[in-house]
């Protein structure tokens, strides 16, 4: 869990939200509120959590897994007090329910927080079930027992939600003498199974990922009957946060890079195990001294959890300011952390927050449905390639952001010198099309044909960590040794390497570096780009040129994998002049289509 941690917000029992205190004027973001440490609010884990109303959604959804399992309906789903009581009778119409309703019982479920129950004590030494439940966790680790013999505690050094840090030495072994940092970690206080399964992930998460100059270094790990203690390097150089309030809340564009790059070059080593860390935030990277040019190390894996390739998770986590849309709608992978980044990148430019709003309610209503401000000062006077980074980042369709490794490629951030690490989404892509049909590969090929040059540098870099054989080709060899030079514990962990299991096609023939862009570009990210509709247009010539055949409503579906209640939409795509693909169904084809999305559209 790392380091340092803020205080939570004092919370309205009534509504379940959690107030930020805001200071100086209203119109601005402060980025820490004078209350709480952090200005952060942390959102607890929602496990089995209930869906929210079935009431229909005025907001249509870019997240097509889950959204009907939202749990903030303020803002999603009216009112049904609005619904059913004439606004006549009223001054003012209720307000929609909080979107944040849900997190007082939802850290009670996670943390144990609900208050003891009043009355007399049951007759004949009875225990309540509360009190039966929490003796029958199974509160033991399996942790060394000699914590006292091997450690020696120093003063405290920051405190958080779930334990505090103390700084200390190491009495003896391979690390003598050596400073540390200790987070504790009361038992007493993991008063349900949801909590101590969060202690044991961490540690397994600390343990299992290691090797990278800008994580944490994990050390030890100790319990007695009171606590549990995570031993873990020390950093002294104080939280990222302290360091932009020390600059007057604003880094110049060439220091904010070098912190945006040591932030993506960690977040893409975690990505690539299989690890998510769901917590990224300024609190939450240390420096390691006070030197100007002091590394970061990113800490407090407590809300982290391990992440297959096409898995989704749906627990509500994170902090209020750095929380993705697709989270708050309870479908979300690794590109929730990039949202993170972006908010990050964001505050590092202009010294304020993109959403900001006086409650937690507020915050989530903001992340959802507004959008980031680019006008005002300073971001006039910010390059055209920092505002197009940071709004490739923040865009609401978590399918459209770049990966933390293409982030690195970005026009922004470039440097022929720096080394370019593995992309897990390269593998995905890359299954996905050996997958497809052979007209599916058609047309992603005439799209890398249209790719522009600035999409190339980062599919070159890829190849290249492929490790081509002699006459520039690749198999799946290649892509399980460049998966083996950069595995860890953690990989193992999430079975990444079985995704090479469903490659085996290329066991049996080879790809050359034509074939590897049209495998491995994404049809959604390049949709964000400003130049999408003149790449569309010339992909769409190569694909005519290379005369493809004509094809029917009931080919075109076979291709897509829908039945014959989707004819009616795919048959706008085909032109009646001479049955082929026209350029809207070019593109469309490009993205597939499903039943759900087909009735929508028809109804």
């Amino acid at each position: 869990m790392g380091q340092c941690y803020g205080k939570t917000n004092p919370t309205n029992e009534n509504d379940g939200t959690t107030t930020i205190v805001a200071t100086g004027n209203p119109n601005q973001t402060p980025l820490r509120p004078s209350t709480p440490r952090n200005g952060a609010v942390r959102v607890p884990s929602v496990k089995n959590t209930p869906a929210r109303s079935s009431n229909p959604s005025p907001w249509p959804s870019p997240y097509p897994h889950g959204v009907s399992a939202s749990p903030l309906p303020g803002g999603v789903s009216p009112s049904p007090a609005r619904a059913s009581t004439p606004r006549r009778f009223f001054r003012r119409p209720f307000p929609p329910p909080s979107p944040a309703k849900h997190i007082a019982a939802s850290l009670a479920k996670r943390l144990g927080g609900a208050k003891p129950k009043e009355g007399p004590i049951p007759e004949h030494g009875g225990m309540e079930p509360e009190q039966q439940q929490q003796q029958s966790l199974d509160k033991s680790f399996g942790y060394s027992k000699n914590f006292g013999a091997k450690y020696e505690l120093g003063k405290e050094v920051g405190r958080g939600h779930f334990g505090h840090t103390c700084s200390a030495r190491v009495k003896k072994g391979e690390f003598k003498d050596q400073p540390v940092a200790v987070k504790i970690i009361s038992k007493a206080k993991m008063t349900t199974a949801i909590s101590i399964e969060d202690v044991r992930r961490e540690v397994k998460i600390l343990k299992a990922l290691s090797g990278h100059k800008h994580l944490v270094k994990y050390y030890d790990a100790c319990e007695d009957a009171n606590n549990v203690y995570i031993v873990m390097e020390l950093c002294e150089g104080g939280e990222l946060l302290d360091k932009i309030l020390a600059r007057g809340g604003r880094y110049t564009e060439e220091d904010a890079k070098a912190i945006v790059v040591q932030i993506l070059s960690v977040v893409s080593f975690c990505h690539l195990q299989g690890v998510v860390h769901r917590d990224l935030k300024p609190e939450n990277f240390l420096f390691t001294s006070r030197d100007d040019d002091a590394d970061m190390k990113l800490i407090d894996f407590g809300l982290s959890d391990f992440i297959r390739p096409d898995e989704r998770l749906n627990d509500i986590v994170g902090s209020a300011y750095y929380v993705a849309p697709e989270v708050l709608h309870r479908s979300y992978s690794l590109e929730a952390d990039i949202w993170s980044i972006g908010v990050i990148s964001y505050i590092l430019l202009c010294g304020s927050r993109p959403f900001w709003a006086r409650t937690e309610s507020g915050i989530f209503r903001a992340v959802l449905r507004s959008d980031p401000n680019f006008d005002d000062l300073p971001w006039p006077s910010v390059t055209p390639e920092a505002k197009d980074f940071v709004k490739r980042l923040l865009n609401k369709d978590y399918r459209k952001r770049m990966t933390a490794v293409q982030a690195l490629t970005h026009p922004w951030l470039r440097d022929d010198s720096r080394p370019i690490p593995l992309d897990i989404l390269v593998y995905k892509l890359v299954k996905a099309y050996l997958h497809a049909t052979p007209f599916k590969r058609a047309a992603l090929k005439a799209l890398s044909k249209a790719l522009p040059e600035d999409e190339l540098v980062y599919l070159g870099a890829q190849f290249r960590l492929l490790e081509p054989n002699r006459d520039g080709s690749v198999t799946v060899d290649n892509f399980r040794m460049a998966l083996a030079r950069h595995a860890t514990d953690a990989m193992r962990e999430m079975r990444i390497p079985d995704i090479l299991n469903t490659m085996e096609s290329l066991a049996y023939r080879k790809m050359h570096f034509d074939e590897f862009c049209a495998a491995a570009i994404s049809t959604y990210q390049l949709e964000a780009l400003e130049g999408w509709d003149q790449i569309a247009s010339t992909a769409f010539e190569h694909f005519e040129r290379e005369g493809n055949r004509v094809i029917s409503i009931e080919e075109l579906a076979r291709e897509l994998n829908v039945g014959p209640s989707a004819y009616s939409f795919i048959k706008d795509w085909i032109r009646n002049s001479d049955g082929k693909l026209s350029l809207l169904g070019y593109t469309k084809f490009l993205h597939g289509v499903t039943l759900r999305s087909s009735n929508t559209r028809h109804h």
